[in-house]
């Protein structure tokens, strides 16, 4: 933050030439589940960045892709990003869907979990699409061949089906609110016989749909960019939607302008030494330094 807590310019609101430092969190909006013994939704992607910023901060978030209600088909999560004159722009991708059938799944911040197949499952879809550095996402992990097991969402932290066959991939912690909260978890992959659900990496990942007893795939958590959990292989063979993104700014309680648009949280006095202000954006909007 700003030596001592001042702006760089002025000492009132925003405006006037005021500059200071803000810590960004921007995460995308979650890709769906597939059905039909679907893999779980790829997490939104996952971005962070310390800038020097002055004048007006506009930011977008994105929504989760929906749960299909066609047979087969899937939808990709929306970008979320921050933007404004002098700004470096971050756009983290939306989480890739997820299919069933023979499908293979698409690519995105995170990629979405192949689909599981009596004769054989398709490949996961591959995550950090767009390529950033670092990167914004991992892999979504392969449909089971044979036994009609979708694959895990990859998630902002790892890959699916790192700990285990459908499991979502974990998210990402951050403390930039000042607790320990994580996003961007993959959806957890559709299973076809027994058991309970596959789980959703932690990060707001939803579980996957059990195909006997009728288990509709669980959506991702609402703004956490989290994936989509499968849709079981049996009708309607539901999927899980995936969660809307978010969009958080940190600064300093003395930077703070109060000058914002789209109503976000407002906390002050929050991080380690209790002399931040956050601003956690749920849907668009702006913030001017």
């Amino acid at each position: 933050m700003t030596q001592f807590g001042y702006r760089t310019l002025g000492f009132g609101s925003g405006g006037g030439g005021a500059s200071y430092e803000i810590d960004f969190l921007v995460v995308a909006g979650g890709g769906s589940g597939g059905n039909d013994d679907g893999g779980g939704g790829g997490a939104g992607g996952y971005r962070t960045s310390t800038q020097t910023v002055s004048g007006v901060i506009t930011v977008t978030v994105g929504d989760g892709g929906a749960a299909a209600s066609a047979h087969d088909s899937t939808y990709d999560g929306d970008d979320s990003s921050i933007s404004g004159s002098g700004l470096n722009t971050i756009t983290s991708a939306g989480g890739a869907g997820a299919y069933g059938g023979t499908t293979a799944s698409n690519d995105g911040g995170s990629g979405g979990g192949g689909a599981g197949g009596a004769g054989a499952g398709t490949a996961g879809g591959s995550g950090n699409t767009p390529n950033t550095d670092p990167s914004q996402g991992n892999d979504g992990g392969a449909g089971q061949v044979g036994q009609s097991v979708g694959g895990g969402g990859g998630g902002a932290g790892e890959a699916g089906n790192t700990d285990g066959q459908a499991y979502g991939g974990d998210g990402t912690a951050t403390s930039i609110s000042g607790s320990s909260v994580t996003y961007a978890g993959g959806g957890g992959g559709a299973t076809r016989v027994g058991g309970s659900p596959k789980p959703g990496g932690d990060g707001g990942g939803g579980a996957g749909g059990v195909h006997t007893p009728n288990t509709a795939g669980v959506s991702g958590g609402a703004n956490t960019g989290g994936g989509g959990g499968g849709g079981p292989g049996s009708v309607p063979y539901t999927p899980g939607a995936g969660g809307k993104g978010v969009v958080v700014l940190s600064m300093a309680d003395a930077d703070y302008s109060g000058t914002k648009t789209g109503s976000p949280t407002v906390a002050t006095g929050t991080g380690a030494g209790s002399d931040t202000t956050t601003l956690v954006f749920t849907g668009d909007g702006t913030y001017t330094v």
